[in-house]
Order: structure tokens, then C-alpha cells, then sequence
């Protein structure tokens, strides 16, 4: 059996498909472009395809990744193609490798976002970012499946910036980019930013956008590598970057 490891994105009016309808559209797309997907045994086969950390509904991503278990050999590179002809656009297939050992799961702890924040300027973010980031702890609450928690939005947070706002943009609609590590609870992008409307009042004029731009390993100089990295190196080398 070959395994492949993918990264897809979520884009424009997708970003609404949960992770279960995602699951639906990709084990169809699957079926529809003939690919020779691996089953489970027992009573009840279902098809080898495994999700690493799935972004929230709602939610951009450009860095969404799953590992699927094939019957039979295939280029990953024709792979992607024929995934992509059967899937709607706005989601996206953006790469395929072989896998080679490990676990995909152990190598993401931490993702990249990119925040748009309409009727927040530039100033008034950075104000409300260096209050948060003064801050050792800060609590927030979400209902989750066990009902309405409170927790600490601050300690996941790894890095926190405004960004310049480049020629001809959008003064009054505030650009950030925010590293969250993983933990448990998670932390989401409107987890900190119901940290910011906590801490500093910072309440955007209509619904503010995220998008995951990567995900993967954390390294100590604050940079994410990429999950699929390993592979492609083994790929090429025939051995282990690790």
C-alpha cells in the first residue's frame, strides 16, 4: 500500500464547507477520478483517508492537509491533477508527495494566520495587539461540545504583528499576522480576537477574515516548516532530513 500526503486550500464561498462536507466532496472526488483508495477491514469498511488538523467553518486556509491509502502505486503529481478536475473550485489541491514514516500529525504544532480586520486601522491595531501581548494571561470564553468554556487565549499565542499595509490598500481594514501553537484547548483566530475585544475594545465594523496561510513544525527562530518538507527530501535523497 502507498501513501500520499496532500495540501489543500479552502477559498472565496468554500471557506463555509465543514470539515464533514469537506470529507463528503473529497471521498466523491476520489471515487470520481478513479483513484484506487485503500479500505479499512472489518464490518464496515471506510476509506484510508486521514485529516490533520482542520481548519474551523468558516475559515480560509491555504495550508489544509490529509494523508490518503492507496491499493496501488501512483505519481502523485497525476494524482493531484485528476483530484483536482473532480473537485469544486475553491477547494484546491495544491500538492501531493509520497509519504515516508512518520506521522503527519506529529508534524504540525503550530499554524500561520492572516487576520483582516474592516473598519480597524493600522494604529488602533497596534495599540490593541501590544496590549494583549502585555498581557500574561487572557481569558476568554466559547461554547464548545461540552458546553460554554473559559480558557487562556494568550499562552498559545507565539507572535503577534501588524502588518504594513502595502500601496493603494485599504487603510481603514487593518491586516495582522498571528503564530498560535497548538494546545488543548485549541486557540483560534476568533478566540484571540475575542481576546482583543477583552483587553482593548477592539471591535471590527463587520466580520473580520482569516486565513491560514501554513501550518507545521515550529522551530526556535519562530519560522513553520513544512509538514510535506520531509517527504520531498527523502523523496529526492533516499534519506531521512530528520
Amino acid at each position: 500500500m502507498q501513501r500520499v500526503r496532500v495540501r489543500y486550500a479552502k477559498r472565496g464561498p468554500l471557506r463555509f464547507t465543514s470539515h464533514r462536507d469537506f470529507a463528503r466532496a473529497f471521498e466523491r472526488a476520489v471515487q470520481r477520478a478513479g483513484v484506487p483508495i485503500a479500505f479499512s477491514q472489518g464490518f464496515s469498511p471506510h476509506p484510508k483517508i486521514s485529516y490533520a488538523s482542520a481548519a474551523p467553518t468558516g475559515v480560509a486556509s491555504e495550508a489544509e492537509y490529509l494523508e490518503i491509502g492507496l491499493q496501488a502505486v501512483v505519481d502523485p503529481a497525476q494524482l493531484r491533477v485528476a483530484l483536482n478536475a473532480a473537485l469544486s473550485p475553491g477547494l484546491d489541491i495544491l500538492d501531493a508527495v509520497q509519504a515516508h514514516g512518520g506521522s503527519l500529525a506529529d508534524r504540525i504544532d503550530a499554524s500561520l494566520w492572516r487576520l483582516e480586520l474592516p473598519g480597524v486601522t493600522a494604529e488602533m491595531a497596534q495599540h490593541a495587539v501590544a496590549t494583549f501581548l502585555a498581557h500574561d494571561e487572557v481569558l476568554v470564553e466559547r461554547m464548545t461540545k461540552q458546553g460554554r468554556r473559559t480558557f487562556d487565549a494568550r499562552q498559545a499565542v507565539i507572535m503577534f504583528a501588524v502588518v504594513a499595509p502595502s500601496e493603494g490598500a485599504d487603510r481603514q481594514c487593518a491586516i495582522l499576522d498571528l503564530v498560535v501553537r497548538q494546545v488543548t484547548p485549541s486557540v483560534r483566530p476568533d478566540d484571540v480576537l475575542s481576546g482583543l475585544r477583552v483587553v482593548a475594545d477592539l471591535e471590527p465594523t463587520a466580520p473580520p477574515r482569516a486565513t491560514r496561510l501554513a501550518q507545521g513544525t515550529l522551530t526556535t527562530q519562530g519560522e513553520i516548516v513544512d509538514p510535506l518538507l520531509a517527504d520531498r527530501y527523502e523523496a529526492v535523497t533516499g534519506a531521512s532530513s530528520a
